[in-house]
């Protein structure tokens, strides 16, 4: 019998059990800055079905998190437009660390260090299964996209640009 890789929990895993949250774990060779091109390939999913998890800030520094597809980039004006704010920014990778609690390209939205507003990509929500970070580099768990509103109340915005 195949011995299954052992991976320790994470604040974003502890989350999930503790809200009855079925998911499935995918652990893979993270390589820095591969993004989810490489999570994607190494996973054999369909880069649309990755979700990164962006911490960004408004005008007022007052920081938020976006869910979008892999193959996708944030129109921060579309996305602004859409949340009633003047302007918004990704944080610096120290400050999304601070506000988040996770190293960045080990992101996920739950678990976070303080609750911060979520904002997915509203067509995020039509796909079946999605795959987003578990709170570590090189794991990404498989949930319903439905948790997303949930259980972080995250409200549906339309900002994909096509990369």
């Amino acid at each position: 019998m195949a011995k299954k890789e052992h991976i320790s929990e994470t604040p974003a895993t502890q989350f999930l059990r503790k809200h009855k949250v079925p998911f499935t774990e995918h652990p893979y060779d993270y390589e820095e800055h591969g993004g989810t091109s490489v999570s994607s390939r190494e996973l054999g999913v369909d880069e649309h079905h990755v979700v990164k998890t962006l911490v960004m800030q408004d005008e007022a520094a007052k920081p938020l998190i976006v869910l979008m597809h892999g193959d996708c980039k944030v129109s921060t004006k579309n996305l602004a437009r859409g949340i009633g704010c003047k302007s918004v920014e990704p944080c610096k990778p120290d400050v999304a660390t601070r506000h988040s609690g996770y190293q960045i390209g080990g992101t996920s939205p739950f678990g976070t260090r303080k609750a911060l507003p979520v904002y997915v990509e509203d067509s995020i929500l039509a796909l079946e299964t999605i795959y987003i970070n578990g709170g570590r580099k090189g794991y990404l768990v498989g949930i319903a996209p439905h948790v997303l509103v949930d259980l972080l109340g995250a409200k549906p915005v339309h900002c994909a640009l096509a990369d």
